[in-house]
Order: structure tokens, then C-alpha cells, then sequence
């Protein structure tokens, strides 16, 4: 007997088979229990869910002589006549090659005649978006008034070409793609019946590959074990077959990026080319790293979201320390642009290397979120203590130059009328505790608003720290757009929890425009200080 692939031979038989579909299952289920059958189904999503099974399981259910809890019994009669394909009552119609007026006219005729055995009979067409506009007209009459017994079960991966008259005409079922992990579950069920040795992170790294969709991940698994016959199925195996790229290659390349080895990236990129790995590949779960250092860098909980083990989650939280979110963003946005140009290039390699090299020498690109990063290194560099050369002071002047300073006093980019008014500053005492939690925002200012993120940081450009009572800070802004952005709750919310956790301070802040003529130079002192420089006592009025 000829090898079956296991896509076909697992192929779900009744609605219990059916994994990662239970929203849908379970609605068929009860619309059989109950007798409440609809007419017209349309099922929707991406390649490999269930969309084709789901409709011959419900073929089959609706017809079927001993149904058990909603599903048929794969038993009787009618149920064997539409698993053998003998069935006049069922009928697979592919709208890819059958999509013609012509077609749909012989199914308006075939729909007057009652069905031989069972109770309906049951049209299921295939990726039905590939119907002409001529054809999509002559099923709507059908389609919305069928005869009692006739059922269409419409199937697509591309629900935004469907007609809006036929979308209202049917009960709509969106597909959800498959978690990884419930592939990975079904694939060992299915090496264990199989008596295929496989290793778990072999499987899992297969259900990962396989973007949702359960047929592409038995597919896959087919061709490792292919590959790899009589054999244990190692990780190392599926990297070697499916053409990937292991973690560890990518953290040794994020590494070198950040350290601005352009050398040695270029060197681990021969390395996978020498190793026959796919470039394309390579750069869609790069840029899924990527992805997975940003969400563990912003977002709360975000082991909760990563599917990985606690040793690549470790490794990543340290790597997460060596990259700012701006700079990430940054990575993320040239490796997706390099991603769609990789599917029409002859010269993948080159566009890689390309791309590798604006990643380690972001002065070689003029665009914002360039500029930003080298801004960055350059005011990490000032807070560190290391001094700046003659060059890299005109580097900043310049990039200040285009909008883009720090907007701190005191810094290049300032504000030039601040800096002007810094000659004769007043001086102003404060009691100790509001003196003390001044200087503390004061002097990390800068840290504050660029963990704030690109979005804010901007706003923040030209604005002074002063204070406002008893834990409370005011934000003065010059210029009114910034105002109009910085001042808004949700921003305001958002410092104060920054402060609150960094800090562990509860500081409240407020914000106001800066008044015309006003002087934003003010120096504050405690009372001692300001009594030992004047060597008089001091009397507070009301």
C-alpha cells in the first residue's frame, strides 16, 4: 500500500479529533443537538485551521443516521458512502478552477432535486473568493433561499474579497490560527501512535515554524522524519532540515550589533550561508527576536506572553539590559523593510549585509530614529563621566541643529534662551525634604524622559523641573504643542509610576506653560545654606 502523508491520515474524523477550534466546534455541536441547522456557512482564517475538515465533519453530522453528542458516528451507512466519496449528497466544489457562471448555473440546477439518502444535501466550495463577480451574482438568490435540504458551506483564507451580499447571507465562523501549543501536543500524540522518536524541543520548535496552522506543522513534521528516517528526531535535526537558525546564533549576532562589530556579524552571516541556512528564514525569526526583547523590555509580565524556557528567558533579560526600546524599534523597523525586499531580490545576501551594517553604524543613515540612537550613545557616554571630543560635541550641536536636542537644560539642544539667563540665576530656599526630592528628579531628568519612550521624549524638549509644595513637582514647557502632549493625564500618570518604582518615592507632578519674560534659571538652596551665606536669620511671612 502507497505512503499516506500524515496530514491526510490524521485528518480529523469527528469533532472531538478537532484541535484549537473549540469556539467553533462547540456551536456546530449544539446546532445539530438542537436541530437549529442554518442554511449558508462561511469559514474563514489562515491556511490549516480546520476550515475543510470542520465543513466534512458537519456534512457528514447533519446526515448522519446515529449521531453521538453532535458528531456522526463514522459508522453507518451515509456515513461511509461520504467518507468513501461516493455520496451524491455531499459535494467539494474548488472555486479556484471552477469558478465560471457555468459552474455555479449547473448548481442551481442540481439543488432542485432532493437527496437520495440521508436528510441534506451538502455543497462545501473551496476557496470561494476565487468565484468571478458573474458568479458571486448568480449563487445569491440560491444562497439566500435555498431549498429546505440544501446546505453551502463556504470556505476561504481571503474573507476581504467575499461580497458584502454574500458575507449577510451566512453564518460567519472565523478560524483562529493554532497556539503553539497545542500543535506541540498533537504532534507527540501523533509520534507516539506513529512509534516516532522525537525530542520535545524538536516538536515544539516544528509548531512554532508552523505560524497556527496545524496541516504546515504535519507537513513539516513529514519531511524531518523523512530526512532523518529511523532516527531520533533531534532539534538540531529540524534547524538542519527546515534551513533555521538556533537562538544562541542570534544573541551572538545581537551582541555583536550593539558592540558595533561590523566584522564579526559579517563573519557569523557567512557562517549560516556556509551552513546552507535560508536567508529569508533567517531574517523572519531575527526579527521575532527582536520582537521578543521589546515586549520583555515595555511591556508588565511579558514572560507570560514569551514561550520559552527559563534559560533563553534569562539570556534574554540580559540581553534586553544592553539595548534601549528606541534602539530596538529601530532594529525591528530596517530588518521588516529588508524582509520585503528579500522576496523579489536575486542578491539576498547583500541586502543582509546592507542592512547589518546600518544597524552598526547608524550614522551612515539620515532618519530620525537614527539620529535619536546616536544621541543617545552620545548622552549615555556624558552620564558614564567619559569625555566627548571637539567632533563629537560639533556632532551633537549639529543634530540639535535639526530639532532633535536633548531639550535639558544645560545639554546641546537646549533651550539658547535658558542658557542666555543662566548668568544671573536667583536663589530661592526650600526645606530640606523638597530640596532633596528637587535635585533627585533634577539631576536625572534626562534618564527619566528617555525611559518615558520616543513617542514623549520629544515633548519634553525645553522643559524645566521646579517645585510646586510638599512632594510635588511642577514641569514648566516652552513651547505650547509640547505643553498640549506632555500635560495630559495619561503622561503625568505614567512619570509618576516611573518614580514610584524607580525611585520608590510618591512625587505628584503638575505642568504649566511658561509665562512671557519669565526666567527659568532659578537656583534653590536649603534654609542653612542660605543662612550661612547671608549670616542672618531669616523670618518666613505669610
Amino acid at each position: 500500500m502507497s505512503y499516506m502523508a500524515l496530514y491526510r491520515k490524521w485528518r480529523p474524523s469527528t469533532f472531538e479529533d478537532v484541535k484549537g477550534q473549540d469556539h467553533i466546534v462547540q456551536t456546530l455541536k449544539n446546532q445539530i443537538i438542537s436541530q437549529r441547522i442554518g442554511h449558508a456557512y462561511l469559514f474563514c482564517g489562515t491556511r490549516g485551521t480546520g476550515k475543510t475538515s470542520i465543513a466534512k465533519i458537519y456534512a457528514r453530522a447533519v446526515n448522519c443516521e446515529h449521531p453521538s453528542d453532535g458528531s456522526p458516528c463514522n459508522e453507518c451507512g451515509t456515513c461511509r458512502s461520504i467518507l468513501s466519496g461516493s455520496s451524491m449528497n455531499v459535494l467539494e466544489i474548488d472555486a479556484a478552477s471552477n469558478n465560471g457562471v457555468e459552474n455555479i448555473r449547473e448548481i442551481r440546477e442540481q439543488v432542485q432535486y432532493p437527496p437520495t439518502d440521508g436528510i441534506y444535501r451538502v455543497y462545501i466550495i473551496d476557496e470561494v473568493h476565487m468565484l468571478s463577480a458573474g458568479a458571486f451574482n448568480a449563487l445569491l438568490k440560491t444562497l439566500e433561499e435555498p431549498p429546505s435540504y440544501v446546505i453551502f458551506i463556504l470556505a476561504t483564507t481571503e474573507v476581504h474579497k467575499i461580497p458584502i451580499t454574500v458575507l449577510s447571507r451566512c453564518q460567519r465562523y472565523d478560524f483562529k490560527r493554532i497556539t503553539i501549543d497545542t500543535i506541540a501536543a498533537r504532534l507527540t500524540e501523533l509520534t507516539t501512535a506513529e512509534q516516532i522518536e522525537a525530542e520535545d524541543k524538536a516538536l515544539r520548535y516544528i509548531a512554532k515554524a508552523a505560524d497556527g496552522s496545524m496541516r504546515d506543522a504535519l507537513s513539516l513534521l513529514d519531511q524531518c522524519v523523512a530526512f532523518h528516517y529511523n532516527t531520533t528526531l533531534t532539534y538540531d535535526n529540524v534547524l538542519e532540515v527546515l534551513g533555521a537558525v538556533d537562538a544562541g546564533v542570534f544573541s551572538e549576532l545581537l551582541r555583536a550589533i550593539v558592540e558595533k562589530e561590523t566584522t564579526r556579524c559579517i563573519y557569523k552571516l557567512e557562517d549560516m550561508v556556509i551552513q546552507g541556512r535560508e536567508l529569508g528564514q533567517f531574517v523572519t525569526d531575527f526579527i521575532w527576536y527582536l520582537r521578543n526583547l521589546l515586549l520583555l523590555k515595555t511591556a508588565k509580565d511579558a514572560e507570560q506572553i514569551l514561550e520559552m524556557s527559563e534559560d533563553n528567558l534569562k539570556l534574554l533579560r540580559e540581553e534586553a539590559q544592553l539595548i534601549d526600546g528606541e534602539t530596538l524599534m529601530r532594529y525591528i523597523r530596517i530588518f521588516s523593510e529588508l524582509s520585503n525586499q528579500l522576496r523579489y531580490a536575486t542578491q539576498k545576501r547583500v541586502l543582509i549585509e546592507l542592512a547589518i551594517i546600518k544597524l552598526t553604524k547608524p550614522q551612515m543613515e539620515a532618519n530620525l530614529d537614527s539620529i535619536l540612537q546616536r544621541l543617545n550613545e552620545l548622552e549615555d557616554r556624558v552620564e558614564e563621566g567619559v569625555a566627548l571630543s571637539p567632533e563629537m560635541l560639533q556632532q551633537v550641536s549639529r543634530m540639535s541643529a535639526a530639532g532633535l536636542g536633548t531639550g535639558i537644560p544645560g545639554t546641546p539642544g537646549g533651550s539658547q534662551e535658558l542658557s542666555q539667563e543662566a548668568a544671573v540665576p536667583d536663589q530661592v530656599a526650600l526645606p530640606k525634604a523638597q530640596l532633596e526630592d528637587l535635585k533627585l528628579i533634577r539631576n536625572d531628568w534626562g534618564k527619566i524622559i528617555r525611559e518615558l519612550g520616543g513617542a514623549k521624549r520629544p515633548s519634553f524638549r525645553e522643559t524645566v523641573v521646579e517645585p510646586s509644595g510638599e512632594s510635588c513637582l511642577c514641569i514648566v514647557f516652552a513651547n505650547p504643542d509640547s505643553y498640549a502632549i506632555g500635560s495630559r493625564p495619561t503622561v503625568v500618570g505614567e512619570l509618576e509610576e516611573y518614580v514610584r518604582e524607580t525611585y520608590g518615592k510618591e512625587l505628584y507632578f503638575k505642568t504649566r506653560m511658561k509665562n512671557t519674560g519669565e526666567r527659568l534659571n532659578t537656583i534653590y538652596v536649603s534654609d542653612e545654606e542660605l543662612k550661612a551665606a547671608i549670616h542672618t536669620d531669616i523670618m518666613i511671612e505669610d
